[in-house]
């Protein structure tokens, strides 16, 4: 009878074919490198339009009906630091610059500061002067034209005449350059530091290389498939900002996990058994990092239901860079080790200041942190409630969470479109950038009747009533009436998206028996707000049930899925509750170097609770697995617990404390959104590795016992498995 050959562990595979792998990853990196300097400009603007709201609906109106307005209006502002714009002189220039914008395509329309049609386009002072410009094109298209036509009338601006462009579209063109900006800026303080502390982690150099040299390969795989995927799809260049900070943490920290179990199973192997330790290093931390993966995938997808662009490219994006990291974690990283061998330790630190699992068995297991997982299980309620009463206090504001879109416009100084606000503001109404659209029509869109024509201009009154309102426009155009209303204030301020609710929910009713559909950037962002608001209560749901069953598989214990999501949700909790108080309530203002809005952006809760649930269940899966490895093998609860954390708590530590740099450089950044988010992650991961690693889970552990392993079938006691209690017979 013939033996079937006993299957070999993928990562002794990847071990012997290690050339190969390293060969094929060499390839495939210079490929997708090459493709970099080409993705930028594939990147579109944030397009935060919700599917079938109203100002989409009113988008799709002005479309139909009024064409010859555009799809987008922005504003050229004209600027004369030296004499009056009606000069001659000046006049001519100003028509030059006009004439040069209606040159461009996809401009349907310019109505320049002097021609018949202008009203109120000129300052009192005579100093500036205003173009309104028509852009036609979808939310995507709009963009890269209103690019075009910027870098026209930088050509045609002379004779002493500044000329910008302003706008929904302008305005999000400058916010990306900045955000990009930012995020070359925030890498540079974070890389540097993540490589210190994780030299400290592993006590060698060349380990500490290695996770960031998978973080760089993941990070550039991600950047050629989603290179790809913008000849197919829209994807916006904020995509980039979220996929490198979140790429950057998984890579570490994914790389740090498999990095320390290949060191410690060949300083207990020996440096002869390579592959072996490979293999099994794969076997267990790769296994976890893998389940890690699955869950922030489970997690990213509930963004789906989110019935908006932006949410959707955020999910796809980081689950495109959990994926890349995944594949070369589990196929490079392995081979990369392999080809290493004992050279892994290379460089080392001096032996008090290694790990404990490249030091001796004894040393290993009286280590600090068995000695302190000891002491909080001495004492589980008074440690376990402080972590707990800490969480909680921390969490309060999020009962005060009020949601927004801030445009960035205060970080955008230099850029043609903070230029133009600024003359605006002083010259003009700073929601001179985007009005808000109002078109009234009949029922189904039929045209308006005498009645409708009359509530239509009743309508008119009642808006240019409200104190902040600067003018408002009516344009008739088959049969249904366009009302540009432009506000006193900025298009992103909480006045404005108050005066949007005000006209649709106050006023709009008022015209009876007709159709009243309010759009433009502020309504859209009011749409998003409650399209976020509606759903966040499905993605919860779908994060919590979904990442319960599979843990549930995973720990094959009832008790450990829950602690976790339990304890998962109390940190997103106290995160969010933390960036409100900075952000929104304006605590450390000064220090941080941002002036408060009064709101979060209106997709950080959201986001951040999904990435957060995810990364920060890799903290978990990884500790409660070599937890179970240990109580497999005999141990007690007590020294079971002790155990996993000795062996996990330094890479836990590391990998954390190089996310909070990783996260922590993006407080440098200049756009608030990005301070947002790299504050809710570097807290949420800081709360997470100390709080709940270190002390929530060794005193749950301690204070359910031998209940933490229960499942159906399987036996809570070591004593009571003959095979768990002579862990021997199960390896023969």
């Amino acid at each position: 009878m013939i033996k079937r050959a006993a299957r070999r562990p993928w990562g002794t595979l990847m071990a012997e074919h290690r050339r190969l792998v390293i060969t094929i990853w060499i390839v495939v990196v210079i490929a997708c490198g090459a493709s970099f300097p080409f993705l930028f400009k594939q990147l579109k603007a944030p397009d935060y339009e919700v599917n079938g709201s109203p100002s989409a609906e009113a988008a799709q109106l002005v479309q139909r009906h009024f064409a010859v307005e555009g799809d987008e209006q922005d504003v050229i502002v004209l600027d004369s630091p030296h004499g009056k714009i009606t000069d001659p002189a000046r006049r001519a220039a100003v028509a030059q610059v006009v004439a040069a914008a209606r040159s461009r395509p996809g401009v349907v329309t310019v109505v320049g500061p002097f021609d018949a049609q202008a009203e109120k386009q000129v300052s009192a002072d005579g100093r500036a002067a205003m173009a309104v410009v028509g852009l036609d094109g979808t939310s995507r298209q709009r963009p890269g034209r209103a690019a075009d036509v910027q870098k026209a009338i930088d050509a045609a601006a002379t004779g002493g005449v500044e000329a910008y462009l302003s706008g929904y579209s302008p305005i999000t063109n400058d916010q990306t350059a900045v955000e990009n900006a930012g995020a070359e800026r925030a890498e540079s303080v974070g890389v540097p530091i993540a490589l210190a502390v994780m030299v400290l982690a592993f006590g060698a150099v060349v380990a500490s290389l290695l996770p960031l040299l998978l973080a760089g390969v993941g990070l550039t795989l991600t950047f050629g498939v989603v290179y790809l995927l913008t000849f197919g799809f829209t994807l916006d260049a904020f995509l980039m900002t979220i996929v490198t900070m979140i790429g950057t943490g998984i890579g570490i920290d994914y790389a740090m996990f498999i990095v320390s179990r290949f060191r410690e199973e060949l300083a207990r192997r020996g440096d002869d058994a390579v592959p072996e330790a490979t293999g099994a290093a794969v076997a267990t931390s790769g296994r976890t990092v893998l389940f890690s993966g699955v869950i922030v995938a489970i997690s990213m997808c509930s963004l789906y239901v989110v019935d908006s662009p932006v949410f959707r490219e955020i999910s796809t994006g980081v689950l495109i860079s959990v994926v890349c990291t995944l594949a070369a974690a589990l196929t490079l990283l392995p081979a990369v080790l392999a080809a290493l061998g004992p050279r892994v330790n290379a460089w080392q630190l001096p032996e008090r200041w290694r790990p404990a699992d490249v030091r001796s068995a004894s040393a290993a297991e009286s280590g600090p942190w068995a000695r302190w997982a000891r002491l909080v299980m001495r004492r589980p309620v008074l440690f376990g409630g402080l972590a707990f009463a800490i969480l909680v206090i921390a969490a309060l504001p999020v009962g005060g969470l009020k949601y927004g879109i801030d445009l960035g416009t205060a970080s955008l100084d230099g850029r043609p479109s903070a230029k133009a606000q600024t003359i605006l503001e002083r010259s003009f109404s700073p929601g001179a950038v985007s009005p808000i659209q109002v078109v009234v029509t009949g029922r189904d869109d039929t045209p308006l009747d005498a009645t409708g024509q009359g509530q239509a201009a009743a309508l008119a009154k009642q808006i240019s009533r409200d104190e902040r309102v600067a003018d408002v426009e009516t344009i008739p155009g088959d049969g249904r009436v366009l009302l540009n209303a432009v506000p006193k204030v900025a298009i992103d301020s909480g006045a404005a998206t108050d005066l949007v609710r005000h006209i649709r929910h106050d006023l709009a009713p008022r015209a009876t028996g007709q159709q009243v559909l309010v759009g433009g950037a502020t309504a859209t962002f009011v749409d998003l707000s409650n399209e976020t608001t509606a759903k966040l209560p499905y993605v919860m749901t779908l994060v919590l049930g979904l990442s319960l069953l599979f843990l549930l598989l995973v720990f094959r214990s009832v008790l450990l899925p829950i602690k976790a999501v339990v304890m998962n949700l109390m940190v997103t909790a106290a995160a969010i509750g933390i960036t409100v108080a900075v952000f929104q309530w304006g605590h450390g203002a000064s220090l941080l170097g941002f002036t408060s809005t009064g709101f979060l952006q209106v997709y950080l809760p959201i986001s951040v609770f999904v990435l957060l649930f995810g990364l920060s269940m890799d903290y978990e899966v990884f500790l409660i697995r070599r937890m179970k490895e240990a109580w497999e093998d005999g141990h007690d609860n007590e020294s079971a617990v002790a155990t996993g954390i000795e062996h996990t708590a330094r890479p836990i530590a590391a990998a954390a404390a190089i996310m909070v740099a990783v996260f922590g450089g993006f407080l440098t950044a200049g756009v608030l959104e990005v301070k947002e988010f790299g504050l809710s992650l570097a807290v949420a991961i800081a709360l997470d590795a100390t709080l709940v690693r270190l002390v929530l889970v060794p005193a749950l552990m301690k204070l359910f016992g031998d209940w933490n392993w229960w499942f159906p079938g399987i036996s809570r006691s070591p004593a009571a498995d003959p095979i768990r209690a002579n862990p021997s017979a199960a390896r023969h």
